[in-house]
């Protein structure tokens, strides 16, 4: 049995706090060996987060908050050095010497996380794409006057400072309905998409085209032709709502989050003022047609608004009022607080769509509830309110 004789490591001054302990989780972990046994390039994790952030580390697709955990029992990191060996005592084989070149006192663990979308809003503010702005993106980067030139946010930025992969970056930037135009990020205006989203139905109805496999350039010409709208808007809004089939220079379009989308877009006026149910659907139907005005539901705008009962309503309704989740707090314990402050009790289903982008996933909805709600039990169901009175 070989021998070793340990050793301080000589630079063991310089070495102290060179090294950090990674923990993998068990997704990582079957990552990095997969791609050994295939001999595939290794997969590349990025760690970002300006200096007041909490680091994280990013995957091709994921993002993961990292943490320091104390370790009950200290770690010595130690190496070889194969250059000094040597035979004691006529030992048949050589005693090497292993240095100790650090003690660590931690682990760093990765957990999974959601990913930090919410600096684009701040980041992209000003930088809005509304009906009318077709003429300003011909302006040259070489206009003297730089006074007046907007400043331009490119994806590169995005990807710089913002903490999320690139998969869940691209799909923040649809979510949020984010253009790329010219090699710059514009949000486009909400209202102007609801009017590109219904000039798109209004369209296929009108030149009799089938929704699953409506021809791309005859949609983007007869937008640009009679509305002014740009193809390259067009295209890449269709691209939200919808999957290009580019052999056949078709788009199938996801008529759920068209519908969705023209929806909000009608329900948005009622932020301040509520409206009754029953007259929001109509005007839904109206704004969608005839053609799919059975698609209109209420649950497809879960997240985005409150009821409450119509006691002057006879037979009794509901009143909706729009309350979006994406303008609600990123930080959870801010975010119970609004919502305890909207209404003073909630059931699972109503909660669950306002904690879907601060939980990945259901277990870890159920442990932000537990930490900040507590469950009241009566004849209608379980019911959650809040551990502390929070008044509007």
């Amino acid at each position: 049995m070989a021998e070793y004789e340990l050793r301080f490591s000589p630079a063991s001054q310089s070495d102290t706090g060179a090294f950090k302990l990674l923990e993998l989780p068990p997704d990582l972990c079957k990552l990095i060996e997969a791609s050994v046994a295939s001999l595939d390039k290794p997969p590349q994790f990025t760690i970002k987060g300006a200096p007041e952030d909490d680091a994280v580390l990013c995957t091709a697709d994921k993002t993961y908050t990292i943490r320091s955990v104390v370790l009950s029992n200290s770690v010595c990191v130690v190496t070889p050095d194969p250059a000094v060996s040597h035979v004691e005592n006529d030992e048949p084989e050589p005693v090497e010497e292993v240095f100790i070149r650090d003690q660590l006192n931690e682990v760093i663990e990765l957990v999974p996380s959601v990913p930090r979308l919410y600096k684009l809003k701040l980041l992209l503010r000003g930088q809005e794409y509304d009906e009318g702005h077709e003429d300003e993106d011909m302006v040259s980067d070489d206009d003297d006057d730089t006074t007046s030139r907007r400043q331009r946010f490119k994806y590169d930025d995005a990807r710089a400072m913002i903490q999320a992969s690139d998969a869940e970056l691209d799909k923040g930037l649809r979510d949020r309905r984010v253009l790329m135009l010219n090699g710059e990020l514009r949000p486009i205006a909400l209202s102007h998409l609801t009017t590109i989203l219904e000039l798109l139905l209004t369209n296929l109805v009108s030149l009799s085209l089938s929704h699953t496999a409506a021809p791309i350039l005859t949609l983007t010409s007869s937008l640009e032709d009679e509305h002014d709208i740009k193809r390259d808007v067009s295209r890449q809004v269709m691209s939200w709502f919808g999957r290009f089939d580019e052999d056949a220079g078709t788009w199938e379009m996801d008529v759920n989050a068209v519908i969705r989308e023209v929806g909000l877009g009608i329900l948005r006026a009622y932020r301040n003022e509520p409206t009754p149910e029953k007259a929001f659907l109509g005007e839904w139907r109206k704004a969608v047609g005839d053609t799919f005005e059975e698609h209109v539901s209420l649950p497809l705008l879960a997240g985005n608004y409150l009821t409450s009962p119509d006691t002057l309503a006879d037979p009794p309704t509901s009143l909706l009022t729009y309350f979006p989740s994406s303008e609600l707090p990123a930080e959870p314990g801010a975010r119970f607080v609004e919502l305890f402050i909207a209404r003073p009790r909630w059931k699972i289903e109503e909660i669950a769509p306002f904690l879907a982008d601060v939980a990945v996933d259901a277990k870890e909805r159920d442990k932000l509830l537990l930490k900040h709600a507590r469950t009241v039990t009566d004849p209608d169901g379980i019911w959650y309110t809040a551990r502390a009175k929070y008044t509007g």
